[in-house]
């Protein structure tokens, strides 16, 4: 027969004032296995357990023992203990931050929430209620209360330092770059030792295009607290954006650790310092491990039938006017419609653009979900039913895998913005070809790989070269003589390809040197390193940034494209091999360093890869003094542009199409991904 729980109750208290606390202890679980939900057995249980000096101490001591409950990790019976406390002090400011604390911890939001206001209305003076409210409310993506609580925490201490650090994240995430400097500046004169306060500046240095003020910033972050590794790899990269390369001195010290032990770096930080495939791969799984360790959404069963549409999902911040969908917009618009549904999530900043306009034209639904938190958007697109989530940012910049730990989607695809593995367990294929991963470098990439039979990298044959009738001094390129030209990002030339560039400035007299202006403090570097080895100033021109159009216009006045190494040129080949310019690569290891070798077989001119930096400097010299031979290459990127599988946009999306559907048909069959080979 079994007992109610009055009856239960009333053992145990017996039990309890026979000194046989244990007893009465196995009593009320005993019950509970039976009635699980019964709140007053869990209760009356919870409170039968609270450590001695919760029951019976002075309140100071009641509330240090429910705070080292806390502390300890022992959520649910410091949770326990704070009730029973506030049984017998209910106006206790200090012990409703304590419940709320605990609830929060136990996912009792709204209890959480509750709980916190309860105390900074019974004693406005505790800054640590304010600012866990504003935690709570951060969380939720409430952020403008959660802005006005910590605003409330820093007038009860305006030496508060955390509270001005998360207004500064806040206004961050707004993209209010001047409000967060200002708050993260209030933050270091609070605690000038405030590492994350400087690292968080770094950052908003270098949204708001300050790249030296960030570099300072991370050195600052890096100083104050010992090895801070995270704080080190962004010092580097704002290093390699300024072509500052006092830092290679420093990675190369670093290298077999940073990122790999301890803490997490930013992976992209570390690809123009290293071409090493199997510490890149260690780096984004330290990065997953550190950053993502998050429980997976369980998926829905597979469903009965096929299908008619395949849904596929293309998640990224860059649909605008940006390389990304300028790569992506003829795949967009050649996808099959009768057998696939396309639809794009937008978390960027940028809102605008002619390429945005035209996206918006292709797809079933454009979401923009720049505003919404990680759970809101896995709830939308499970509701979605989306078959096939796409990656399209990876570990760059705005980037936000996070969502992909969670499962969008049954199959999740890592494609086109980060040329590297994710080193995530959650991303079930990466779009490569055989010469981005050939066989033996396969063992670095955790994801199955998706084999295109030409090139990885989609494009827009579309894309128009407008007729212009500008000269080589409009851009302040002599009329006459060899331009050698380098359209990649600054942060890409480091000292190897630098020195032969200059050897060739040496070697013929009347060459210049076309290289593109990014930063306020890169052209000072660069122009000292010239000067360095022997070149005058005047050999080095610079380009500014230009609408695409007559980006690619420009094209024209140069002679060769020289390509980095341990990041190739990516959208820019593209850009200079449809405009008619030849390129020189020389492949690496790493996907980043194979991606212009990829391109050139695809366009059908595997002759001007090289495999090592001799190979690379001989054919330059080849090409340059013979002009013939340069010509007829040149022609023949004019002739075969439109029928080069490189610049095929309807062969291209019918190849990753075939792709998409294999992958599904694993699915839908109940076999795991497995490398996919599209003929």
């Amino acid at each position: 027969m079994k007992l109610s729980f009055d009856q239960v109750r009333r053992r145990a208290k017996s039990l309890e004032r026979q000194g046989s606390k244990n007893e009465a202890i196995k009593l009320y679980e005993e019950f509970l296995e039976s009635y699980p939900k019964n709140e007053r057995a869990r209760k009356a249980l919870a409170e039968l357990k609270l450590p001695a000096e919760v029951a019976k101490g002075s309140l100071q001591e009641k509330v240090t023992a429910v705070r080292r409950l806390f502390d300890s990790g022992q959520i649910q019976a410091s949770f326990d203990a704070a009730n029973a406390v506030l049984k017998e002090v209910p106006n206790s400011g200090v012990v409703w931050n304590l419940l709320g604390a605990a609830a929060f911890g136990l996912k009792k939001f709204d209890l959480a929430e509750q709980s916190f206001r309860k105390a900074v209305e019974l004693e406005p003076e505790i800054t640590q209620a304010h600012a866990n409210l504003g935690v709570l409310l951060y969380q939720q993506e409430r952020l403008q209360a959660a802005l006005e609580a910590f605003a409330n925490a820093i007038k009860t201490n305006p030496q508060y330092a955390e509270g001005y650090n998360s207004i500064g994240g806040i206004y961050h995430k707004l993209g209010k770059f001047d409000a967060a400097e200002k708050y993260f500046v209030g933050a270091i004169k609070a605690n000038k030792n405030y590492a994350e306060a400087y690292y968080n500046l770094g950052n908003t240095f270098f949204k708001s295009g300050k790249i030296s003020a960030a570099q300072q910033s991370f050195g600052f972050a890096a100083q104050v607290q010992g090895e801070n590794m995270p704080a080190m790899s962004q010092k580097l990269y704002m290093q390699a954006l300024l072509c500052d390369w006092s830092g290679i001195a420093d990675f190369e010290k670093l290298a077999p650790r940073i990122g790999i032990e301890g803490d997490a770096v930013e992976p992209f930080s570390m690809l123009s310092y290293d071409d090493n495939a199997e510490r890149q791969q260690k780096r984004a799984a330290n990065m997953i491990r550190k950053r993502y360790h998050l429980n997976a959404v369980p998926l829905p069963e597979p469903p009965v039938t096929r299908p008619e549409k395949i849904k596929i999902g293309y998640f990224s911040a860059d649909f605008h006017d940006h390389a990304t969908l300028i790569l992506m917009i003829g795949l967009l618009e050649h996808h099959d419609r009768e057998k696939f549904e396309i639809h794009a999530y937008s978390y960027g900043i940028v809102k605008q653009g002619v390429k945005r306009d035209r996206l918006s034209k292709l797809v079933d639904s454009f979401v923009d979900i720049s505003m919404a938190s990680d759970p809101q958007i896995v709830a939308a697109v499970r509701q979605q039913k989306i078959d096939i989530a796409v990656d399209l940012k990876g570990f760059t910049r705005q980037g936000r895998s996070g969502l992909f730990a969670y499962r969008l989607a049954p199959i999740q695809i890592s494609y086109l913005g980060y040329p590297g593995t994710l080193g995530a367990d959650f991303m079930d294929y990466i779009v490569a070809d055989k010469v981005i991963i050939p066989d033996n470098l396969r063992q670095f990439y955790t994801e199955k790989v998706i084999y295109l039979p030409n090139s990885y990298q989609p494009n827009d044959r579309n894309r128009i070269i407008p007729e212009t009738t500008t000269t080589r001094s409009d851009f302040g390129l002599p009329e006459k003589g060899f331009v050698f030209c380098c359209f990649n990002s600054n942060y890409k030339i480091t000292p190897r390809e630098f020195d032969i560039w200059m050897r060739l400035l040496a070697k013929y007299d009347d060459s210049v040197l076309w290289l593109l202006n990014a930063n306020e403090g890169v052209r000072e570097n660069l122009l000292r390193e010239v000067e360095a080895r022997g070149i005058a100033r005047e050999r080095i021109v610079f380009a500014e940034r230009l609408q695409e159009p007559e980006h690619l216009a420009r094209h024209k006045h140069a002679d060769l494209f020289l390509d980095t190494f341990n990041v190739n040129a990516h959208t820019t080949a593209s850009d200079a091999l449809w405009a008619g310019l030849p390129i020189v690569t020389k492949t690496g290891e790493s996907f980043a360093a194979r991606v212009a070798a990829s391109l050139l077989c695809a366009v059908g001119l595997p002759e001007l890869v090289s495999e090592t930096e001799e190979q690379y400097e001989t054919l330059i010299i080849d090409l340059v003094e013979n002009p013939g031979r340069l010509a007829q290459i040149r022609q023949q990127l004019i002739d075969n542009r439109l029928s080069a599988p490189l610049f095929d946009s309807a062969t291209y999306t019918k190849h990753l199409e075939k792709a998409y559907v294999e992958a599904y048909d694993r699915y839908f069959e109940g076999k795991e991904p497995d490398h996919i080979f599209v003929s």
